[in-house]
């Protein structure tokens, strides 16, 4: 029984192992969905093998690859995709800038808060949103300014919302 249990273990890692290489490779295929598809699965894999592929993705010429490629290294929360991430905050694309953000803020790397700042005033509120969230789990007291102004010029609830806690998990007062 012991031995089928533990060529049961063998199998599935075998699998995986497999599994892992064929995401790998389809982060360059030609298909979109295909693409997406190993993003988003190499997200869950916690396989440094994936890193430096998603990293390579965030350079995708669609929008939602580069998007859900950096969402997945958010996940596997390797610090080889700090640099990488803080270039996408720069990019075109709302989505690619939401999910530099939110990834950054997984990462925890404090670098990143004060080229977090400027997307505290981007045109877009879930950027916006994406940004106050981030700089709340980095715990840096260098962006309660940022936040504080930002604070006073937001319009939008769920902002104003996203940046009240960002400055409460920083500064640890109950209400702002």
């Amino acid at each position: 029984m012991e031995r089928s249990v533990k060529r049961l273990i063998e199998d599935k890692e075998k699998r995986r192992e497999e599994y892992i290489g064929k995401y790998i490779e389809q982060l360059s295929d030609e298909s979109t969905p295909y693409r997406l598809r190993a993003a988003e699965a190499l997200a869950g894999c916690a396989d440094p093998r994936a890193v430096e592929p998603l990293i390579a993705a965030l350079n995708d010429r669609e929008n939602e690859v580069r998007w859900v490629a950096a969402q997945a290294l958010g996940k596997l929360r390797d610090p080889r995709a700090v640099e990488p991430l803080l270039l996408l905050l720069a990019d075109s694309n709302r989505w690619a800038r939401r999910g530099a953000a939110w990834s950054l803020g997984e990462l925890g790397d404090i670098r990143a808060v004060e080229p977090l700042c400027p997307l505290l005033s981007d045109k877009k509120k879930d950027v916006r949103s994406a940004a106050a969230e981030a700089l709340g789990k980095l715990h840096d007291a260098r962006a309660v300014p940022a936040l504080a102004a930002a604070l006073e010029d937001e319009e939008e609830p769920e902002v104003r919302t996203a940046i009240r806690r960002a400055l409460r998990e920083i500064t640890g007062e109950a209400e702002l």
